[in-house]
């Protein structure tokens, strides 16, 4: 289950730390940097619900073929069947929009973490916020300030979260020297 994130380049005209997870961001007067990270999905949940109707007529053709001929138990068991994968093509769809969202504005950081209905949303002062490895270098980053804390990174590649760490670093520092949050493309 590997996810990819928005992958627009940010040139932070620093050669240092580019942004290449983030991208520029302008909401009103205000400007920032946001990170959209998501879940890979190899079939969106319409072709999703069209794939499991398209299997339920071929499943349930053939079981009334069957009970024509007098075979009556296939139909209960076809019915068990495509229920439990229903059931299953559920919880994947139900997921297929999880996401983190992180959004640096001129006097905030927001995170919010969505997975299924579920949706944790926190906000921290860009001055008390530390960014950390949660326990080693490929795993989860920890954002954490002001007595509150979320991970974050999970739908990025355990190889590239160092380099979104890198970048929410390089974006606080930023904004704690008073530097712009929007750069030149």
């Amino acid at each position: 289950m590997l996810a990819t994130s928005s992958m627009a380049v940010w040139h932070s005209g620093s050669a240092t730390t580019p942004i290449r997870l983030g991208r520029d961001a302008k909401v009103g007067a205000e400007s920032g940097i946001d990170w959209l990270l998501r879940r890979t999905n190899s079939i969106a949940p319409r072709q999703l619900l069209a794939f499991y109707v398209s299997l339920c007529v071929l499943s349930f053709g053939i079981a009334a073929g069957f009970w024509v001929h007098g075979a009556r138990m296939v139909m209960p068991f076809a019915g068990i069947e495509m229920l439990a994968l229903g059931c299953a093509l559920w919880v994947v769809a139900r997921h297929a929009a999880d996401s983190e969202r992180i959004e640096l504005r001129n006097d905030r950081l927001t995170v919010e973490h969505a997975s299924g209905s579920h949706v944790e949303r926190v906000e921290f002062q860009p001055a008390w916020v530390r960014v950390e490895p949660g326990h080693g270098d490929r795993s989860l980053i920890e954002l954490s300030g002001q007595g509150r804390r979320i991970a974050v990174g999970r739908f990025v590649r355990p190889e590239q979260r160092s380099q979104l760490a890198s970048e929410l670093r390089w974006a606080l520092g930023r904004w704690r020297q008073g530097g712009t949050l929007t750069a030149s493309m």
